[in-house]
């Protein structure tokens, strides 16, 4: 009897079991074999969906296939223990050796969960979900899967495999216990292994649904050679063209070249240095470009800290390269993924059900959102995509980890990496390049001194890409940092004051605050002084409160007012530093960390037009930095830098941006919040690093309750690790605004009823048009009624007069029709 894994909706085909079975492991043993892992990964594949070959699921497929209207339960079936169990009972139950039990861990924990996301071995509540699973949970007809299994696969043959994947656990823990690498790193090499279960799990699943032979992989090395040669066009074009010859510009040709020579080294983890302003995007690039080739990477990937410099960096890189199709931008979503999932009409993972999943991930590849597996050779993501991918719940984040090995990944400003999440940031970097064999490029005019910190980067031997940076930061210096703080910080009409003080010397000025009401406070002072003829200059309006095509359009006025060298003033928050591309003749920045002032510094005087300019550090009265702890602590440690700058500026070259200053600034910062940086978990005796590593507290509790050992050798609590793990505190809610019209014609499209192939553009085209709101906001908005609901609830639009042209947002309704 040939049992079904999947029946085709179209033909009624039938896929076996056997046949997908031995797909998944050949899958999995190519993902797999990356890292060293070929038989840990290949093994789960050829065992997780072995629950299938029973009566019972035969059945309960062929219903479901024969009744669309009205199918048996889904996940009635439970096909995913059954593996895990074959595992556990042949391999872990009776065995002796540690090292057995381990690899029997890890393959049965993959099998099991590979619908709903891993199990822990250990819970907060002192009991073992993975043990439960494989010895406690029923299964009606689990002897006629073994039997089925084994009549196909000899016991020998699955043993012998079984110990290849054994020797491939005792050698990678001995380069863990070699490098000294951190607790959790089992737990990533678990996560590894789940990943390549999964992609090649949905991979078969959606090559057979599709009915065609397998797409052929991108021949990454063939790629990266055009897109280095067209690379090297641009560069020439660049040293031949207008102001090539100007200080600055030779200076970044320089760091540039050095980023060439620098790729022939082996793989590592670098730092980039690049000063702000001096050209890190394209000299990144050659360097990754030129190292990919060298030493055969098959993927490049781009980290940048927010989602409003992808679509920047993305299209500077397209516009030099082409392909589009071979480079991916992977953004943040209008809508949750489970709420998108269902808003499409198709389906989200859970624990026991293989047809949501397949039919989700076959549908989204319709819609052409092809975030899931990032299979093209370069991509750009945010950083908090990449720590989802390691420490975010289910199986969609995970599914794409294993591309994250043999690549060339940039971080691109890597002081933004929040600061409860350092210590997996590191461990995660650790793990990519000594067991994924990935090179790493920290990217910085302010490096952070992520090997100061107690579970510490591994920085290569040599790590800087450019030589001599005291010096490149003397030829480099286009600004003065002035300090104007003072103790009682100052108020809008006196910051208002000193701007158009300021406004009398030079033509242009940029004034950085650190929230949205104190921006908001000296616009409104600035607009009535201007009002009243004492500006005569051009002001200017930006904040998060508005949306991306809103900023953009602002950002394009401004540009051109500054380059018709009109008089002009903008008042932002800090999003203005975050890859911007714009020069002013004088900033003013509010007190905060000096990685922000350095990124403020890096809006003046950009491309070196005057020999120096002033960037002036004030101290606003007007904001609140209460709930902002991380800025809160920066602007205090930046205070104690400046006291010891004024009294021994020596020490730190005469120069408050100088490496020796960025440096002893984060050694002050990270001192401060060392305790934050294992991720604390509020309720929870243990904090997200312990979880993911020994887990003592709860395997102690458990014996202290039970009584007695939990019976497995792994403890991590990875469920509740990943339930509690969020990268960024997600308190905001997406809302589309009504901007320009549109804006206005998209949100009229997303209420009607849609194709489901037209609203993935959509969606994709809606990015531009979202300002995330907190819940105070929300409420206000949802008291005026100015809030309602799309796609059955799925998204919220903001009506008319909430929307303000020079602020955005308004909670309180001051907008007009």
């Amino acid at each position: 009897m040939d049992y079904i894994a999947h029946i085709r909706e179209k033909d009624k085909t039938i896929q076996t079991v056997q046949v997908h079975l031995q797909e998944v492991k050949e899958y999995s043993e190519r993902r797999g074999g990356k890292i060293g892992v070929k038989h840990l990964a290949g093994i789960a594949g050829w065992l997780h969906d072995f629950g299938k070959n029973t009566n019972e699921f035969y059945n309960y497929i062929q219903q479901a296939a024969a009744n669309t209207d009205a199918p048996p339960k889904r996940g009635s079936v439970d096909h995913s223990t059954a593996g895990g169990r074959f595992i556990y009972r042949r391999y872990h139950a009776g065995s002796t050796k540690g090292l057995d039990k381990v690899a029997a861990e890890w393959i049965a924990n993959c099998i099991i969960s590979h619908h709903g996301g891993l199990r822990d071995f250990i819970s907060a509540e002192q009991t073992s979900p993975f043990m439960k699973r494989v010895v406690e949970t029923k299964l009606q007809e689990y002897e006629q899967a073994e039997r089925e299994f084994l009549s196909v696969v000899s016991v020998e043959e699955l043993d012998s495999y079984f110990a290849d994947a054994v020797a491939e656990v005792h050698h990678l823990l001995g380069i863990v216990q070699q490098h000294r690498l951190s607790e959790i790193t089992p737990s990533l090499l678990i996560k590894y292994m789940f990943s390549c279960l999964i992609d090649a799990d949905r991979t078969s699943t959606r090559v057979f649904e599709e009915g065609k032979e397998p797409e052929q992989p991108v021949d990454h090395a063939a790629f990266f050679g055009r897109a280095y040669d067209a690379l090297q066009q641009h560069l020439h074009k660049l040293e031949t063209g207008k102001n090539a010859d100007h200080p600055i510009n030779r200076l970044r040709r320089e760091m540039s070249w050095q980023c060439e020579e620098f790729a022939l080294k082996p793989s590592g983890i670098y730092t980039l240095s690049i000063p702000t302003g001096g050209g890190k995007t394209l000299a990144s690039l050659r360097y990754a470009l030129k190292h990919a080739i060298e030493h055969g990477k098959e993927r490049i990937i781009y980290i940048v800290p927010y989602t409003t410099i992808i679509e920047q960096n993305a299209n500077e890189i397209r516009t030099i390269i082409g392909e589009d199709d071979m480079i991916l931008e992977h953004h943040s979503n209008v809508i949750d993924e489970d709420k998108k999932a269902r808003a499409a009409d198709t389906y989200v993972s859970s624990d026991r059900d293989e047809m949501k999943d397949e039919a989700y991930d076959f549908q989204r590849k319709k819609l052409k959102l092809a975030r899931d597996n990032w299979d093209r050779p370069i991509i750009f993501t945010t950083m908090v995509q990449f720590l989802n991918t390691f420490y975010a719940k289910g199986t969609r984040n995970v599914r794409r980890l294993h591309q994250l090995a043999n690549a060339v990944m940039i971080f691109d400003e890597v002081q933004s990496v929040p600061v409860n999440c350092i210590s997996l940031f590191n461990s995660a970097l650790n793990f990519l390049h000594i067991l994924g064999h990935s090179s790493v490029v920290l990217c910085t005019a302010t490096q952070p001194a992520l090997d100061f910190v107690k579970h510490n980067l591994r920085l290569s031997e040599r790590p800087e890409m450019i030589g001599d940076m005291a010096e490149v930061g003397k030829n480099f210096k286009r600004v003065e940092i002035v300090d104007r703080t003072t103790p009682l910080g100052w108020k809008a009409d006196q910051l208002g004051e000193f701007v158009l003080d300021r406004m009398e010397e030079v033509n242009s000025t940029l004034i950085i605050l650190n929230t949205k009401m104190a921006a908001r406070k000296l616009y409104e002072e600035l607009h009535e002084r201007d009002d009243l003829g004492k500006g005569g200059f051009k002001l200017f309006h930006l904040s998060t409160n508005m949306c991306a095509a809103h900023r953009k359009a602002v950002l394009k006025k401004m540009r051109e007012a500054l380059e018709a060298e009109e008089r002009v003033v903008c008042v932002s928050t800090q999003l203005i530093e975050a890859g911007v591309d714009i020069s002013f003749e004088c900033v003013v920045r509010s007190l905060a960390g000096l990685d922000s002032i350095a990124q403020a510094a890096g809006r003046c005087n950009r491309h070196g037009k005057d020999a120096l300019r002033q960037v002036y550090i004030i101290k606003a009265a007007d904001e609140s930095l209460k709930q902002l702890k991380e800025i809160q602590c920066g602007a205090d440690q930046t205070t104690r830098l400046l006291a010891e700058f004024r009294a021994q500026p020596e020490l730190y070259d005469h120069d408050l941006l100088s490496v020796a200053a960025v440096r002893q600034y984060f050694e002050y910062y990270f001192a401060h919040m060392k305790d934050e940086m294992q991720y604390r978990i509020k309720g929870l005796e243990a904090n997200l690093f312990q979880l993911l590593g020994a887990n003592r507290y709860y395997l102690d509790s458990y014996k202290k309750t039970h009584h007695k050992h939990p019976g497995v050798v792994t403890p991590a609590a990875l469920a509740t690790a990943e339930q509690h793990f969020e990268a960024i505190s997600n308190r905001a809610t997406a809302v589309l605004v009504p901007y320009d019209e549109a804006a206005k014609t998209l949100i009229a499209d997303l209420n009607g009823e849609l194709d489901i192939r037209k609203l993935g553009d959509l969606l994709k085209k809606s990015q531009q048009y979202v300002v995330n709101i907190y819940e105070h906001d929300k409420k206000k908005l949802e008291k005026n009624g100015d809030l309602y609901p799309l796609l059955h609830g799925h998204v919220l639009a903001l009506r008319e007069p909430a929307y303000n042209e020079f602020f955005g947002v308004e909670s309180a309704g001051e907008g007009v029709w």
